[in-house]
Parts: C-alpha cells; structure tokens; sequence
C-alpha cells in the first residue's frame, strides 16, 4: 500500500506479528530474532515474555523491537521459551496498557498471550463478561481470550482453550504461554496465518516463515485452522478445538503483508505476485515505454507484468528506508511528513517516458494522487497505472484497519472517478477471477470479502462503527 492511518492519503493497515519458541537455551533472543524478522507487520510496539519454567518475565514497550528490546533487557529474558508480539492496533488504541503479549497472574498462577486478529463477537463477549463482575484493564480483544480462560468452573487449561476458542469468532492466531509450555491456535478459517519451524531440539511458531529463516529454523507446516498445537517437554502435541469447513484465507497477506521472501499459507509470497503482476498485463496492457513499480510492495507483480508484457523493467523511485512504513506511523504530523518524502522519483528514468506504475491496491487514493503528480513533476509524459488487486469497495471485519465504506476511494467512485482522482493517464485493476486464478490455492480458500462484500464470518450489529470508535 502507498498510505496508512485514517486520515485520507491512508492505506489498510496490517495488525500484529506473533512468534513463539520452546525447548531452547536463549529463547528470550531468539524471540527477538523472530520480531524483528516480523517487524513489517507492525510498529507501534513490541514485547516478549519469557519463562525458565519457574519465573515468567515480561518485557514491552512502544515502538520497534531493537528499541524497546535492549541489550540490557535482553539479559532479563532468561529461559527455554518465550513468546513474543509486535503490534498495530486494530481493536483497541495506542495506550501503552495495550502492548502485548498481554500477561496476568490470576488463581491458576500466569497466562500471556499475543493475538494476531479481530474477533467480530468481542462486545458480546465483553459485556457478558462485565455482566458477572469482570474487571478489563485493556481495550484488546486479547484480554477478552484471558478472562474467559479464568473461568473457575474449567478443570484444566487444556479443556479450557478447547472450549474458549470455540466460542471465539472472527480472525485469531494466537501464542499463548503459561510459563511451563508454548501453546499456538489458529481460527477454523484459518485466515491470519501461523507456521510451526524446528530449529535443532525446538519448537518454533511464527506469522511468516521469514522469522525461520533468520534463525535458520526449518519450516515443518502450518498450524491447521481449528488446532491448537502444545509444545512442551514432551515435544509438539495437536488438539482439535473445531473442524475447519471452509477456508477463508486473508488473500492481502499474498497481495500485501507478508513479506516476499516468506511461505504464507505454504507458499512464497514473492512468486505469487509475480504471477499476480502477469495477470494484470494479459488483462490489461499499456501502450508504454517501460514498467516501475511503488516499492517495495509493488515490486514482485511489476516484476511480472513485465516479464509478460515484453517491457523493460526499471526502478522510477528510490525509496528513504529509513522513514518506516508510512500505514503504521501512529502520530498523523509523522505520517503526513512521512508520505511526503519516502518516496522520490528518479528523473533520468522517468523523464519523457511513458510509464505503467504497477501498484498492489489503492485503499484512500490521496497519497496515489501525491505518487503520481511527482512522476509528472519529475517529466513523465504518461503515467499508465496497474493494480494486482481489485477495486477495495468494502470494510474488513478480520484485522485489516479499513473498516468503514467512507474511507475506501472505491466505494464512492467507479474507475473512472478514480483515474481522474489519482490523475493518471490509465488506470485498471485485475480482475476477481484473475487475481483467483493467479493464487496458488483453490478460489474457494480466501477471503474476499473487501473486494466482493461476501464475508464468510457476519460481523455482530454495528460492529464496523464501534471498531471505528475505539480506534480513535
């Protein structure tokens, strides 16, 4: 995406990353490792909680892992497992009391759990919960999972994950910890994704196999939709908590989250776009002189329209790596300030070309329109665009932060008020069944509701409007 946060040059916003590790010998560095190999899909904050089995220590904080995780806390971090979380909040707000992984000591003794989703049934949840005299410190869904895990009447943490998880609905994957054991879990849907790797003797859980790989942990499989996976001393046990019927994948971690060097939902991202950005040119060719992409996302589907296009490929912007993703700066001066100079145009590229922009989505349309007008200022004579998804008309209720009509561009103007808007030459989006085709799993597999309005999960009433208002 080109935009982020709610103001109108904004792009969808990922939520979290989790990791988890069991049954090695620094585990607090290794979950350093792993959030800073996941620290794309969130900067706001990060944490990590630690167990030797006896002493549960948490560290946390706002902002980026190698910021908030000092050498020196480092240090404190002592023990064979530890799970850690670094977040963009969805459902809840900025508050510091929001940084997760979210730790209590209750009369079972400790529980700590990272979340990576939206529960569409947290109110319900909620309210029942503050009817019997729960008390919430938080504003997270994750808080929600904990007290309902409290609930005296289960007999073991085992019998209560299977029933809670049952009752949860919308989009979770989750590590858990309760000192002793690193515990995973993943939605019947399965839309937000959870790996399991190996690394020597250990266990290791993960968003995206990107955090395996930096700690040269192998990829075993995914966690299942409906599982709940309990790795211990006895190694890595699987309950059932539901059958999973339908899949319904998030297809943006493909089109946009996850990183192109990562295995999301058994299959590289990188590749995936390629073929994304070969459907785009055989449904929609430009009359051009070359093809650039808006890095980095954009990158690996421009990298296929040209390969099927015939054009040359080249790099028409030099991205500031050093501005951070500009959709989760939380402070909206810095994100402003942040769109205007992450990406310059490079003029002796651009100039008196015609070019195709091949991009991954257009969400708000404002920063496109700011894209665009400096290729122009830079001497383009023709700015072709491109996207590898379709038009976004519709809100997500499952961890994606556009969840109102109102900020989608799509929603309110057809192709055509979008081109004029953007001010582009061209502009045309692959199509639904082309993008599905282009996917390396069956259609039926992903969501798509933010394209189609088809949700596979109904959200409870008024849910868009109240994420909305505990956003602000």
């Amino acid at each position: 995406m080109t935009g982020s946060g709610l103001c109108p040059c904004a792009g969808p916003r990922e939520e979290c990353g989790v990791f988890g590790i069991y049954g090695h010998p620094d585990a607090g560095r290794m979950a350093y490792l792993g959030l800073y190999a996941l620290q794309h899909r969130g900067q706001e904050s990060a944490g990590i909680v630690a167990s030797d089995g006896c002493t549960v220590v948490s560290e946390h904080g706002s902002g980026l892992a190698a910021d908030v995780i000092t050498e020196a806390k480092l240090a404190t971090l002592s023990g064979h497992l530890a799970i850690g979380h670094v977040r963009y909040s969805t459902t809840g707000s900025t508050s510091p009391k929001n940084v997760q992984p979210f730790m209590v000591n209750y009369s079972r003794g400790t529980i700590a759990i990272g979340h990576n989703g939206n529960l569409t049934n947290a109110r319900i949840l909620r309210d029942e919960l503050e009817a019997y005299g729960h008390i919430f410190q938080t504003t997270m869904d994750s808080e929600i999972i904990v007290h309902m895990l409290a609930k005296p009447s289960y007999a073991n943490l085992e019998d209560a994950l299977v029933d809670v998880f049952a009752r949860l609905e919308g989009s979770f994957s989750l590590v858990m910890t309760d000192g002793s054991q690193v515990i995973g879990a993943r939605d019947p849907w399965g839309i937000r994704p959870l790996c399991i790797g190996k690394l020597g003797g250990a266990y290791v859980l993960a968003s995206e196999t990107c955090a395996l790989d930096l700690m040269q942990a192998s990829y075993v499989r995914d966690v299942e939709p409906g599982e709940v996976v309990f790795l211990n001393e006895s190694g890595l046990r699987s309950v059932r908590f539901a059958e999973s019927g339908r899949r319904a994948h998030c297809i943006f971690e493909y089109i946009y989250f996850g990183r192109p060097d990562s295995l999301v939902f058994g299959h590289n991202v990188h590749m995936v776009r390629k073929n994304l950005g070969a459907t785009l040119a055989r449904e929609a060719p430009a009359d051009a002189d070359l093809v650039i992409a808006i890095p980095d996302s954009g990158n690996s589907a421009a990298l296929g329209y040209a390969h099927e296009s015939g054009l040359p490929y080249d790099s028409g912007f030099t991205r500031n790596h050093y501005i951070g993703r500009t959709f989760i700066q939380p402070s909206q001066f810095i994100r402003d300030f942040s769109v205007r100079i992450k990406l310059n145009p490079i003029r002796n590229v651009v100039a008196g070309a015609r070019v195709v922009v091949v991009d991954d989505s257009i969400i708000r349309g404002t920063t496109s329109r700011a894209r665009i007008r400096s290729l122009r200022e830079a001497g383009a004579r023709e700015v072709h665009m491109r996207v590898s998804c379709p038009p976004t008309r519709h809100p997500c209720y499952y961890g994606i932060d556009f969840p109102t009509h109102g900020e989608l561009i799509a929603s309110a103007r057809d192709i055509e008020g979008i081109r004029r808007f953007i001010g582009l030459d061209s502009l045309a989006y692959i199509s639904l069944p082309g993008m599905l085709a282009a996917m390396p799993l069956p259609g039926e597999d992903f969501c798509t509701a933010c394209f189609s309005g088809s949700y596979p999960i109904a959200p409870g009433r008024d849910f868009a409007k109240e994420q909305f208002e505990r956003r602000k």
